[in-house]
């Protein structure tokens, strides 16, 4: 869903501007560096005639693919999800996330799920003018599968080319999500693949790779040869830039769309709207769901003998006003969070919790945490507290875990907050909290979190265990049936006895979605966007080929 706030000129700002991209020039990382044919032009306002098929688009300098193009190492997940591309995908997702085909015609799962079918288009041909085969379908996915540095490929045996157009893929288990793998996978060509596959990548997708300049920008050109509708931007430039520069940027009139930050929000630009999008970039923190005293197989201790209490977990959840924390941190850009999978398709509505402090003191009194002299409550001795981490250098994450901190005090709980390195948090969120961000187009999302690792006795990134929730999340994926394992994945949530809600474990706390921010020239039409992924990469030039120019 997109949000638009139509902004006047501020007076001076545009010296202003000036100045700062003098000085942000100085760094190559925020270099602005869009060749002329690119749309770079300097002023505000409304674009001339000439470069009506390309725009410039501004984009964080982590999202740039350190490893290159390359789906082996990357590209097409996490802050590089996209659409197809450079690659194409077998399949895509639609704006409600459901399954749709992009080089796939046809697909089939078998009862028992362990081999999935799938037909592909016999007109598709890489950009070097080679035909794209059921071969290399095969040939990417089982180099993912030895390979990849990024996604999980454990459920996988084998990909085979049954004939030129069929692949099947024969899975070690049941996955019943594998058609959301299918989504973020470019075929890459067998016959021109290598170790610099990613600086010189060849595909079949909407465009094809002209020029990258490291830490500076990176051009795309329309692919003449590609398989679906016509692009109607031509030419993509993105440039990467920190927030100050890319503010510059947009006040210089040498960005067509570019990232921002809600300390921009307020600022106005001549020629620009701010846009903001909808997601499920979510922000929340773990608590530990056992006791203190074990350590794991690494001596890492695990525990907490105050969040081990459910009734104090369920007393956050429900002592947070995620409104006010909405708007103190995020000045309106966001919404609630109850789950790490909110708007999705497979989530469970009963995660939704209403604010409500004094249902939250009745909680923490009934287990015994009684206000001290000082405010603090206190429990045998025990000070009601713990630790919240969030990693250093991220100011979004620091005033959220100040405001969680801030509001909880007013229940008399004592969260200390400390900024760490993300080499301290893991191990250290076994026995402490830490403010995470998460959100992505699958289910297993909520697997990762919630599911007792394999081999050991708690989750993977907080101690909890549910034998039930680890059975209906099994179940989820051994479903033969896509639609029905949504309502796995739900009850995964809460069965109406047990789950990961309030009424369940609730052994993480949900805050906030943050809205994806973008200054966009008023005459640019960007594309109707899909809910956005957690992190404010490539999701923005999904549908690029889609905008158009008023």
């Amino acid at each position: 869903m997109l949000k638009k706030k139509n902004r006047k000129i501020m007076v001076g700002l545009v010296l202003l501007a000036a100045g700062m991209l003098a000085a942000c020039s100085q760094g190559s990382s925020s270099e602005i560096s869009a060749p002329p044919e690119a749309g770079g032009h300097a002023g505000g306002g409304s674009r001339g005639t000439g470069d009506r098929e390309s725009v410039v688009v501004v984009m964080d300098p982590a999202s740039e693919p350190a490893a290159g193009f390359d789906p082996a190492y990357g590209w097409g997940a996490g802050e590089h999800v996209h659409e197809p591309l450079i690659q194409s995908t077998l399949t895509v997702t639609t704006a409600d996330l459901e399954i749709d085909y992009d080089l796939a015609t046809d697909m089939n799962v078998s009862e028992d799920g362990m081999t999935w079918t799938v037909d592909i288009r016999n007109d598709v041909r890489f950009t070097d003018g080679e035909p794209l085969t059921a071969e290399d379908v095969a040939f990417t996915y089982n180099t993912l599968r030895d390979t990849s540095s990024v996604n999980d490929f454990t459920m996988l045996k084998e990909a085979v080319a049954v004939d030129g157009d069929t692949v099947e893929f024969h899975m070690n288990r049941p996955y019943s999500i594998w058609p959301y793998t299918m989504a973020v996978v470019g075929i890459v060509p067998e016959h021109a693949y290598g170790p610099d596959y990613g600086d010189h990548p060849i595909g079949s997708g909407r465009y094809m790779l002209k020029q990258w300049d490291r830490g500076q920008q990176v051009i795309f050109e329309a692919n003449p040869d590609y398989y679906g509708e016509e692009p109607v931007i031509r030419q993509v430039t993105v440039l990467f830039m920190e927030e100050d520069g890319a503010f510059a940027a947009v006040m210089a009139g040498q960005a067509d769309l570019a990232y921002t930050a809600v300390s921009y929000a307020d600022q106005q630009a001549d020629g620009y709207e701010l846009l903001a999008f909808d997601t499920v970039d979510n922000r929340g923190f773990n608590l530990p769901a056992v006791p203190a005293g074990e350590t794991d197989e690494n001596g890492v201790p695990l525990g907490n003998d105050f969040t081990c209490d459910v009734n104090v977990r369920r007393a956050i959840n429900m002592g947070i006003d995620r409104e006010r924390m909405i708007q103190n941190v995020l000045g309106g850009y966001g919404t609630a969070a109850y789950s790490v999978c909110d708007k999705m398709p497979w989530y469970n509505e009963e995660s939704e919790i209403s604010w409500d402090p004094e249902e939250a003191a009745r909680l923490l009194d009934e287990s015994g945490w009684i206000t001290g002299s000082d405010g603090i409550r206190e429990k045998n001795g025990t000070k009601a507290g713990f630790t919240l981490m969030y990693a250093a250098g991220d100011s979004v994450r620091q005033a959220l875990s100040e405001e969680t901190a801030n509001q909880l005090r007013e229940l008399g709980i004592n969260v200390k907050v400390e900024g760490v390195g993300w080499d301290v948090a893991y191990d250290r969120a076994q026995s402490d909290s830490v403010m995470w961000g998460w959100g992505a187009h699958t289910p297993m999302e909520l697997y990762n979190i919630y599911h007792t690792a394999s081999g050991g006795s708690y989750a993977r990134y907080s101690p909890y265990s549910n034998e039930t929730v680890d059975s209906l999340m099994d179940q989820a994926l051994a479903c033969s049936d896509l639609e029905e394992s949504y309502e796995l994945w739900k009850k995964a949530q809460w069965n109406g006895e047990t789950g990961v809600t309030q009424q369940g474990d609730i052994p993480w706390i949900w805050l906030v979605n943050i809205d994806h921010l973008y200054w966009s020239r008023t005459d640019l039409q960007v594309a109707e966007q899909k809910i956005h992924p957690h992190g404010h990469g490539w999701s923005i030039v999904n549908n690029v080929d889609q905008w158009s120019w008023e």
